[in-house]
């Protein structure tokens, strides 16, 4: 159970690392640097969303910077995906409860099979893109050298 040192300087030594990784806690805790105590609670999530830029009064301050165009292109994308789930449950759950067993059928593929088509769908299409980007960047390399 309980861990055995054989001397006690190799005990001193793991009471001091272990202090250092309980006032880096501290300090994370504290929110003395607001955008790595966010970074560190979140796993990241918040960092693209954050930005320090210089104050008035010599140090640092954290912001909120959120692109107009990416913000509301990523609201309308979910909105939209949003509706499209809840028109396709309602449809879904409808058929369901319908008394034709073609009914069911229909409802119970809408729910199992295509969430499986909609994601190889929605892979292709990035796929597709990603090749679109791909060949802009490299027609303006070629550009660039002529």
């Amino acid at each position: 159970m309980a861990t055995k040192y054989n001397d006690l300087d190799e005990l001193r030594r793991k009471k001091s690392m272990l202090q250092r990784e309980l006032d880096e806690l501290e300090d994370l805790l504290k929110f003395d640097n607001p955008k790595e105590s966010l970074s560190a609670l979140t796993n990241g999530l918040t960092d693209r969303y954050l930005a320090e830029v210089p104050s008035t009064t010599g140090g640092t301050k954290t912001v909120l910077s959120l692109r107009g165009e990416n913000v509301k292109n990523s609201v309308m994308d979910n909105g939209i995906r949003l509706g499209i789930a809840t028109l396709v449950g309602n449809y879904a759950k409808k058929s369901i409860r319908h008394h034709s067993w073609k009914k069911k059928l229909i409802g119970f593929a809408l729910i199992y099979i295509a969430p499986i088509v909609l994601r190889k769908i929605s892979d292709a299409i990035a796929e597709k893109q990603q090749r679109r980007l791909e060949v802009q960047a490299s027609a303006g390399a070629k550009n660039e050298l002529i």
